[in-house]
């Protein structure tokens, strides 16, 4: 699926009415969706707790504070592509206070060509975020099998008093001659001596 193909959901958190008609109006339905717009960052809070989020977007600053906390802490504990949106004169100072965290940020006033380039930074971090979640999960799951088969070689050796190699050998060569996986035969052994 090619970047323009992809729907990505929206949280937007902007006590700013004018801001957030803006905004709208450059997220077409057809590859954002759902865009769901809270003026505060408890809502924001409590929101991003229900569900997860492509893009979170923080106009600051908010009635409670200018979202830069919000901000790094969806970063850190997300894989969701955050954009802080501050005032022109702010920027240095809360660039330098969330850049290292991941957290994009954008001087405020926008004009369209500018929100669209920054749409389109959004979509290429959220892209590599979604490739290395892959990638983590890749890797836990060979970390278990990796368990799971050591697991089971330590019960030959005890029970069956094979040495290392052999029941290294005996797990590999039943998963070929059988046609499955390491970790299934080594489950099956588990179930059988544990």
């Amino acid at each position: 699926m090619s970047l323009r193909e992809r729907v990505y959901s929206v949280l937007v958190v902007s006590a700013a009415e004018k801001l957030n008609t803006a905004l709208v109006s450059s997220l077409p339905e057809s590859h954002y969706s759902p865009v769901q717009i809270v003026s505060n960052l408890s809502a924001a809070k409590r929101l991003f707790g229900e569900r997860s989020f492509d893009f979170v977007i923080v106009n600051s600053p908010l009635p409670d504070g200018d979202g830069s906390r919000f901000a790094i802490d969806v970063a850190a504990g997300s894989s969701a592509a955050v954009l802080l949106l501050v005032r022109a004169e702010q920027y240095n100072g809360f660039f330098e206070k969330v850049a290292e965290h991941g957290v994009f940020t954008l001087a405020k006033p926008l004009n369209r060509p500018l929100l669209s380039v920054c749409l389109d930074w959004l979509s290429s971090a959220r892209e590599r975020l979604r490739r290395l979640e892959k990638k983590t999960v890749s890797i836990e799951e060979k970390m278990e099998e990796i368990r799971i088969v050591n697991r089971a070689k330590w019960l030959l050796i005890s029970e069956l008093k094979m040495d290392e190699a052999q029941a290294h050998r005996y797990i590999e060569k039943q998963a070929m001659d059988r046609c499955i996986s390491r970790k299934d035969v080594a489950s099956e052994i588990i179930k059988t001596y544990a």
